[in-house]
């Protein structure tokens, strides 16, 4: 059977043309053929996967910007990356212009204007400083007292504090180096503006952890956090109220105390659990994991590994892996820093170990945190919590602890059955 004319038509006029330009046999595959065959991929899979990794040292926390090399400068030399990525994209192919020489005619002149700004607060300084040392100077007689005396020093410090940072709190080249980690918190400008970025975020979520878990009133009736509290087992990070491992927790925990005013100062560190099952009176009771007394801290010395705190002039109770009871709810672990009353203990504000062993003894139950904060004159200025439940591995570690009483599992009272008492329906004519 013959086909249809109208479909031989265009098939010869293909080949007229194909003829016509030269080509002189039909090309065996498509021109517009673009992807690449199973050999040639091999190969670039091959030569892709060849190339080794960068060095360490190749790797700058200020101009990587591959997420791959980001994951692997922190894994191996454990140093964030500074700013957003894109920001160290643009540094990366830049000229490395200096922040402060950058060519814009605009900004050169804010810096001039800013720079007669802070000359004005410098001499503002020199001003307040010759006044509080010819306060100082004055006897307490003329000027109504100690008490007064004392009271105007202490407005005049202040003052003179809320000076140095005015004068830097503009500066450009200040709030560069705060964004990119590398502020001296010796300078009240840098604890100024950390204190400001924990309030924004950190802390108002800290509060919430407080208020929703119900440390507050449980534990203490009233807390306001002025330092910054980070807790960590080994290379984790705790959030608030995270909940931990019992293989985790086995271990002390370390923790960051980052105050936001000068000076050294003493704490203590109590970790408490207010969730301890009582089967006898049907209630709970507390427990302390954790105490220690007279670590020193500052506004740049701010690790404290529990670890690593002194057995005969600091702990009174050393750690006790947090665990919860099979068919317990779960435990809530608060973390509490101290600050120690510095006048009613002396010029060194340290703490006598051997009276706090005295005072509390050797029993870690019914530990209260008021008592504590009470007899002592401390003050709470740091708080940290996460929470602890029955897992796979609480029995291991409760035997490696040689804590007793560890097969104890919990279960729900089934309500008393008796018989059926049909109430008097007088009452209810």
């Amino acid at each position: 059977m013959a086909l249809p004319t109208c479909t031989i038509r265009p098939a010869l006029q293909c080949l007229w043309r194909a003829q016509a330009l030269g080509s002189g046999s039909i090309p065996s595959s498509r021109s517009f053929r673009v992807t690449t065959s199973r050999q040639d991929e091999a190969a670039i899979e091959t030569t892709k996967f060849d190339t080794p990794p960068p060095r360490p040292s190749e790797l700058d926390p200020n101009t990587v910007s591959n997420r791959l090399q980001e994951q692997y400068l922190l894994r191996i030399t454990g140093l964030h990356p500074i700013g957003s990525r894109r920001r160290r994209a643009a540094l990366k192919s830049s000229d490395h212009i200096p922040f402060e020489q950058m060519p814009y005619q605009c900004f050169q002149e804010a810096r001039k204007v800013l720079q007669e700004d802070r000359e004005e607060k410098l001499e503002k300084i020199t001003e307040m400083r010759r006044r509080i040392a010819r306060w100082q100077n004055v006897p307490a007689e003329e000027c109504g007292g100690e008490y007064v005396k004392k009271g105007k020093l202490v407005r005049m410090q202040k003052h003179l504090e809320e000076l140095k940072i005015l004068a830097d709190i503009n500066d450009p080249v200040i709030k560069k180096r705060f964004e990119d980690g590398m502020g001296d918190m010796n300078r009240p400008i840098y604890r100024h503006l950390a204190n400001k970025k924990w309030r924004e975020y950190k802390r108002l979520l800290l509060m919430q952890r407080i208020s929703q878990m119900h440390i507050v009133p449980d534990i203490l009736s009233h807390i306001d956090p002025t330092a910054e509290v980070s807790l960590g087992f080994g290379r984790r990070t705790v959030q608030p109220g995270e909940f931990v491992d019992s293989r985790v927790s086995e271990r002390p925990a370390r923790l960051k105390i980052q105050v936001f005013n000068k000076g050294e100062r003493f704490v203590s560190i109590a970790v408490m659990d207010p969730d301890v099952p009582d089967e006898k009176r049907d209630t709970f009771s507390s427990r302390c994991h954790f105490l220690a007394v007279n670590i020193p801290i500052s506004p740049t010395s701010t690790s404290v590994p529990l670890s690593k705190t002194d057995k005969d002039s600091q702990i009174i109770y050393p750690w006790l892996p947090p665990y919860a009871e099979k068919g317990a709810p779960y435990h809530r672990l608060a973390v509490f820093v101290l600050q120690q009353d510095k006048p009613a203990l002396g010029t060194d504000g340290k703490e006598d170990v051997e009276s706090l062993r005295t005072d509390f003894g050797p029993r870690r139950e019914l530990f209260s945190i008021r008592r504590l904060i009470q007899q002592r004159r401390m003050d709470p200025i740091g708080i940290h919590l996460f929470r602890s439940k029955w897992d796979e591995g609480t029995d291991e570690v409760v035997q490696r602890a040689g804590i007793d009483g560890f097969n104890v599992e919990f279960g729900r009272r089934k309500p008393e059955k008796g018989l059926y008492k049909k109430k008097d329906g007088a009452r209810y004519r």
